[in-house]
């Protein structure tokens, strides 16, 4: 199913985006439908360089699998901006990954952020900003 016949059957109503996780798409949203991931996080820097709006409480997404097709709709509930270093073992919990635990998630989060940001011409840096968002699954 396509993100705009989800969002149709939803019936829902507004503007949404829909995106897939990056890293691991498939995996990533079946853990979002089980429920375990409630929060994620992007470069900041990414935003300015594309000239597109930071995510804002309330924005509705669909989340796509590797193959573009709708696995569910989500509705953001908190967004902050702060430093890759100053990720929480709670924000890392909520991102529900691997073991769950701040260290699983700077591991795994350092290799995608220096990929990111090399698609910038741009080096990972730990004081480099992070939009981080917390979310909750309106409609699957």
């Amino acid at each position: 199913m396509t993100a705009e016949e989800l969002w149709k059957k939803s019936g829902l109503e507004g503007k949404y985006e829909a995106w897939a996780f990056g890293g691991a798409p498939d995996k990533l949203a079946k853990l979002v439908l089980k429920g375990i991931k409630t929060a994620t996080c992007s470069a900041y820097e990414l935003y300015q360089v594309e000239n597109e709006p930071i995510p804002q409480v309330g924005d509705y997404s669909v989340i796509l699998d590797s193959k573009d097709n709708a696995v569910c709709i989500i509705q953001t509930t908190k967004i902050y901006i702060a430093p890759y270093s100053s990720c929480s073992k709670e924000h890392a919990y909520k991102e529900g990954e691997g073991d769950r635990s701040l260290q699983y998630w700077k591991d795994v989060h350092k290799e995608f952020f220096t990929d990111e940001m090399k698609s910038i011409n741009k080096s990972f840096d730990e004081n480099m900003l992070l939009i981080y968002e917390e979310f909750v699954v309106v409609y699957k």
